[in-house]
């Protein structure tokens, strides 16, 4: 299983499309506390549409708390201070759940984390110009590395709702 772990997110938005990906993914969100929002705010209500009523969201107070409670061994972080791209790592060969940590927006993973797990430190390759990614854009890289690593487990490769062949199926006036 994929767990997204977010440090004290602080964008609605991001957390909203988060949630949105995880659900869509199967992936399990943890999130860290304090936010820079309320959790039921309704901008991250719109970024999340009603896939947070589905998705499986676990909070915690503070990173104890969280590594206490999930003693999580598949862990990575992605941080502009990693040296490895995400397809570096094998995630296929690994055993148990894979544990993805994002940092929040402003500052990252604190380096009081980071400097005693940077044998699993990732940077998204960029132009040396460029600090960073939105945290949902990477969120979604991470998770969709792992997921095409695995073979996509359990997730719908045809279109579900309208059936695979509703194209096919159906013609309509292309200006429409």
């Amino acid at each position: 299983m994929i767990n997204v772990v977010l440090y004290q997110p602080e964008i609605p938005q991001n957390t909203g499309n988060i949630v949105r990906l995880c659900m869509a993914s199967g992936a399990v969100l943890h999130l860290i506390k304090p936010y820079g929002f309320v959790l039921n705010e309704k901008h991250l209500k719109r970024a999340a549409m009603d896939y947070i009523l589905e998705a499986e969201i676990h909070e915690y107070t503070c990173w104890e708390e969280f590594m206490a409670t999930n003693q999580p061994k598949n862990i990575f972080f992605l941080t502009r201070y990693g040296h490895r791209a995400p397809g570096e790592f094998r995630y296929d060969e690994l055993e148990g759940d894979i544990w993805l940590v994002f940092g929040k927006e402003s500052t990252g993973i604190p380096k009081h984390i980071l400097k005693d797990h940077m044998d699993h430190g990732i940077r998204l390759p960029m132009v040396a110009e460029a600090r960073s990614l939105n945290l949902s854009n990477c969120v979604a890289i991470m998770v969709y590395e792992v997921l095409r690593q695995l073979d996509y487990p359990g997730l719908a490769r045809d279109e579900v709702l309208k059936g695979p062949d509703f194209v096919e199926r159906n013609q309509w006036d292309e200006d429409h």
